[in-house]
């Protein structure tokens, strides 16, 4: 348990990493893609995270041979982040030598004070909206993904390792559609419209796993775990991105951490509350309260004002760049 939280404790710092890497070493029609690899790092992890421990550790009921087998998984996923870290450590640099974009440039000259930064992010009405959607939508996956297991042996008994399958293919799914979800955010520009569309299949996705888990064809519900996958975690670095945007020039990494604290405080309840009401009562009803919450969560999201203020800054200086070569040609 104590090596678990301090793991756990780590990823306090782990999860904030992609929009901040991304706004510091990319430029404007890169960063968002930049942001959703790292995303897609994160997810891929998870998916080893599936994979790995079944294949090293198989099931047996000699215990010496467990306690072995656990030994070349924990030993082996030390070795490798320790190497990492070294890497990370005398091969990685702080920033780029030069600003790879005109906002980050405009940030980088501001003065940097944490806790006037937090105070200026919960003074801000579109980021405290963005705040607790992003938390609803979240928190709804990690819910969804803690239960999997749970709802679909209860309707499918001795599916254990479809079970397993379902989960790993809405990670897997997710990651595609983070990186998707990137691309076309550098090809717009349209955060809000991008971030509303994705949040609203999102709840269309959850309405009709609610139905499908119960129907009796588990082959659907591999289908709409995926649909499910693609779009809750491909939401990951659209809330990330457009957080950005409407807290310039305050640093990325605060302005995630908060929508990360976020998500592990409605993960929580979402958890714990869908769990009681499973127990209970039935998991259509545990899945329509979740159903429910990112219907309330689209609504609130679709009140988010597209107040673009990274976009922005960049356009205003390119624009007076532009007018100081006119004039200087002119003279």
């Amino acid at each position: 348990m104590f090596g678990q939280t301090i793991t756990a404790m780590s990823q306090v710092f782990i999860l904030g990493i992609p929009p901040r890497l991304a706004a510091v070493w990319f430029g404007e029609n890169e960063v968002s893609r930049a942001c959703s690899v790292g995303v897609f790092g994160n997810q891929l992890g998870i998916a080893l995270g599936f994979l790995l421990p079944p294949l090293l550790v198989p099931k047996t009921d000699d215990k010496e041979k467990i306690g072995c087998d656990l030994g070349v998984l924990f030993y082996g996923v030390a070795g490798f982040t320790t190497l990492l870290l070294l890497v990370i450590l005398f091969a990685f640099k702080d920033k780029p030598s030069h600003p790879p974009s005109v906002a980050q440039a405009l940030s980088n000259n501001q003065e940097e004070n944490y806790w006037c930064s937090i105070l200026r992010l919960v003074k801000n009405k579109n980021y405290i909206i963005l705040l607790v959607t992003y938390g609803i939508n979240v928190g709804v996956f990690y819910a969804l993904s803690t239960l999997l297991n749970q709802m679909v042996l209860y309707h499918y008994p001795g599916e254990e390792t479809n079970a397993g399958w379902i989960g790993l293919l809405i990670i897997l799914a997710g990651m595609v559609g983070s990186v998707v979800c990137g691309f076309i955010l550098d090809k717009t520009h349209k955060f809000k419209e991008t971030t509303l569309v994705t949040y609203f299949l999102s709840l269309v996705g959850m309405l009709i796993y609610t139905f499908i888990l119960p129907a009796g064809n588990i082959w659907l519900v591999f289908v709409i775990a995926g649909f499910l996958g693609f779009f809750m975690t491909g939401y990951l670095p659209l809330g990330f991105e457009l957080a950005a945007e409407i807290t310039y020039p305050e640093s990325e990494g605060t302005s995630s951490g908060l929508l990360n604290a976020s998500a592990q405080v409605f993960g929580i309840l979402f958890t714990l509350g869908s769990s009681w009401v499973f127990e209970n009562y039935y998991d259509v009803i545990a899945n329509g309260v979740l159903s429910g919450m990112l219907l309330i969560g689209t609504v609130m999201t679709a009140l988010i004002k597209s107040d673009l203020r990274r976009q922005n800054a960049s356009e205003m200086a390119s624009s007076e760049n532009s007018s100081g070569h006119l004039m200087n040609n002119k003279f």
